[in-house]
């Protein structure tokens, strides 16, 4: 399987299609899900062309597991959230419909079950809102 940079994710990468961006740096960005499974679903990804867990450079995933810990404890915070949930699927058997490695940061409220996937797009103003906060939490 070989990586095609036209997949979504490598449009928001180049500025080609909006997203909101709440991480970055030289090696990672992290995103909201606009279709989330709980408020605050963040989607974290390297910026190298890296199709899954399968291809990717170590130093890469290195990146994206240390910017999705980031990510998590600000969502902790930002969301009150009692716990993260980690996800992250390999090839169309694994799970996977976006072929660029990600990762799934989800903040999670005991007793609150995850929205079935891509069930429910959020608003605008909500995606907006949430981003906000994360970046908020990120910084202090």
């Amino acid at each position: 399987m070989t990586y095609d940079p036209g997949n979504i994710f490598g449009k928001i990468l180049r500025g080609e299609l909006p997203a909101y961006r709440v991480y970055e740096d030289e090696r990672v960005l992290a995103f909201l899900d606009i279709m989330p499974r709980a408020t605050g679903h963040t989607l974290v990804i390297p910026k190298a062309p890296s199709r899954n867990l399968l291809d990717v450079e170590p130093d890469d995933l290195a990146a994206v597991v240390a910017a999705a810990q980031r990510i998590a404890r600000a969502q902790m915070r930002a969301f009150e959230a009692d716990g993260i949930t980690l996800t992250q699927h390999n090839e169309k058997a694994g799970g996977q419909e976006v072929f660029h490695l990600h990762l799934h940061v989800i903040p999670r409220h005991t007793g609150v079950e995850l929205r079935p996937p891509l069930s429910y797009k959020e608003t605008p103003e909500a995606l907006a809102a949430q981003a906000e906060a994360l970046k908020a939490a990120l910084a202090g």
